[in-house]
C-alpha cells in the first residue's frame, strides 16, 4: 500500500506541472480538468507580469515556481536571462544572466528555446549555445558553452531547439548547414554533472541551403518496451540508442520536391504506435512502429501533402489534430490519415504557437494573443475565441488549473490556481 501510495503522490506531482515545452507528458497534453474557457485582457486574470520582449519560450511551471527564458532587445541590450517567478502572485523571485549575444531573426531571437526541470533543478539552453543548470534557489550547478567547444551554430534564422530531459539526461540537437560546414550532432548530458554521457554526429543528406537546419525539438519513443530519441532534420527522421546514440533507423520522404528551402521547424509526434513527421507546410507522414521498436521506409502507413510548418499537433485518442500556421485545423484518423475534419477555420491570423489539449479542449493561439477553444471529438466545435494583449509566439502552458500565455508585453496567469487542478 505504502508504495501504491508513494506512485500515486509522484504521478499526481508530475502531472500538475509543465516541466518542458511539451508538457508533462511530452506531447502538449495535460490531465487538468475544469481550464478556464474564456477571459480576456483583464478578464479571469489573477496576475500578468510586464516583459521586456517577445520570445518563442515556453513558460515551465513546477509547484510555487515558473521558470523563463527572457531575453532584451539587442538594439539597446543584448542580454538573455533566466527568471524565476512565484507564481502564486507573479513576482520575480530572481533573476540570472546567461551572457551576452542576443539578436533578433524576423520573429525570434537567441530566447526560444525553453528551460526544463526536474522539479529541484531547472536546465537552460540559449540560441548562443549557453547550456547551464541551476537549483530553484538560483545557485548555479554547472555551465556548458556549446559553440566554444564544438564550434558555431549554422542555422539562417538562429538555434531555437529546446532540450528534452529524460531519465536525469537532457538530449539536445544541433542540426544545421546553412552558415557552417561543421557536422550537425546530437548530444547527451548527464543533467546531474553536466558532463557528456555521449555526442554523436548526424550525418545529413539534405538538398542544400536551409534543408539541413532544424529547429525542432528530440521527442521520446517508448514502445513494448523500447526506449529511443527520435530526431527530425535534413530531410529525414532518426532513432537513437539513448544509451550510446547511435543511429537505429532513418526514413525519409520530407522533401520529396528535393527543395532547399525544406528547413523543419515542426517536432515529431509519437503516439498511437506511429511517428508522425512534419515537413514545410507539407507532406505529413505516419510512420508505424516495429514491434522492436525501429522503423524502416516499408512502415510508411500513410502520407498527406498538406499539413503545417511551426505549430506541433497532437495526437490523441485515435486522432491527429493539425492546426497549420493559417489557424487551419483538420482531424484526421491517426491510424489511417482520412479526414475526420478539415479543412477548418479558427480565428484569421498566423499561428507560430502549437497547440494544447485538457480537459477536452484544445487551445490554439495565434501571434496577436487570440486563443481559439475547441472541443476534441469528430466534429469542430469552438467553445470560445479570447484575447490578450501582445504578439505572442509562445505555446502556453496549464498547470494546477491555470493557463499561463506569454505575449511581447505580459505574461498571464488565466484563472485562479486550483491545487490538484484535475
Amino acid at each position: 500500500m505504502t508504495s501504491i501510495c508513494l506512485f500515486l503522490t509522484l504521478y499526481l506531482a508530475a502531472t500538475d506541472n509543465w516541466p518542458q515545452w511539451r508538457g508533462p507528458n511530452l506531447d502538449q497534453t495535460a490531465s487538468e480538468q475544469d481550464l478556464p474557457l474564456q477571459w480576456g485582457p483583464e478578464e479571469n486574470v489573477a496576475w500578468k507580469l510586464p516583459l521586456p520582449m517577445r520570445s518563442g519560450a515556453t513558460p515551465i511551471v513546477w509547484g510555487d515556481r515558473i521558470f523563463l527564458s527572457v531575453s532584451h532587445d539587442p538594439a539597446t541590450d543584448d542580454r538573455l536571462e533566466l527568471w524565476c517567478l512565484d507564481r502564486n502572485n507573479g513576482q520575480v523571485a530572481w533573476k540570472r544572466e546567461l551572457g551576452g549575444g542576443n539578436q533578433v531573426f524576423r520573429k525570434q531571437d537567441l530566447s526560444s528555446p525553453s528551460p526544463v526541470t526536474d522539479g529541484e533543478h531547472v536546465y537552460i539552453v540559449t540560441g548562443t549555445g549557453i547550456v547551464r543548470a541551476f537549483d530553484f534557489q538560483g545557485e548555479q550547478q554547472w555551465t556548458r558553452d556549446l559553440q566554444e567547444e564544438y564550434g558555431s551554430f549554422g542555422l539562417k534564422w538562429g538555434y531555437a531547439s529546446s532540450p528534452l530531459l529524460h531519465d536525469g539526461a537532457l538530449y539536445i540537437q544541433v542540426l544545421h548547414g546553412w552558415y557552417t560546414d561543421d557536422p550537425s550532432y546530437v548530444l547527451k548530458i548527464d543533467a546531474k554533472t553536466g558532463k557528456n554521457l555521449w555526442r554523436i554526429d548526424r550525418p545529413e543528406q539534405a538538398h542544400g541551403r536551409e534543408s539541413p537546419d532544424s529547429y525542432a525539438t528530440p521527442a521520446l519513443l517508448e514502445h513494448k518496451g523500447h526506449t529511443q530519441i527520435v530526431v527530425v532534420g535534413a530531410d529525414v527522421v532518426t532513432g537513437h540508442d539513448p544509451e550510446d546514440g547511435r543511429e537505429l533507423w532513418r526514413v525519409g520522404g520530407l522533401n520529396p520536391q528535393q527543395s532547399g528551402a525544406q528547413r523543419l521547424v515542426a517536432s515529431p509526434v509519437v503516439g498511437e504506435g506511429f511517428v508522425y513527421v512534419f515537413g514545410k507546410r507539407g507532406p505529413v507522414l505516419a510512420y508505424k512502429i516495429g514491434d522492436d521498436g525501429r522503423i524502416s521506409e516499408d512502415d510508411l502507413a500513410w502520407s498527406r501533402d498538406r499539413g503545417t510548418d511551426v505549430p506541433t499537433p497532437i495526437v490523441h485518442q485515435g486522432s491527429l489534430y493539425v492546426v497549420n500556421d493559417q489557424g487551419i485545423v483538420w482531424n484526421l484518423n491517426a491510424q489511417t490519415g482520412e479526414v475526420v475534419y478539415g479543412p477548418e477555420r479558427l480565428k484569421v491570423g498566423t499561428y507560430s504557437a502549437s497547440p494544447i489539449l485538457a480537459g477536452g479542449h484544445i487551445y490554439a493561439t495565434s501571434e496577436d494573443g487570440s486563443t481559439s477553444v475547441f472541443k476534441t471529438g469528430p466534429t469542430l466545435e469552438i467553445v470560445a475565441t479570447n484575447q490578450v494583449q501582445g504578439y505572442t509566439l509562445s505555446t502556453p502552458a496549464v498547470s494546477d488549473g491555470q493557463i499561463f500565455i506569454r505575449t511581447a508585453e505580459f505574461l498571464y496567469a488565466i484563472g485562479e490556481r486550483k491545487m490538484g487542478g484535475r
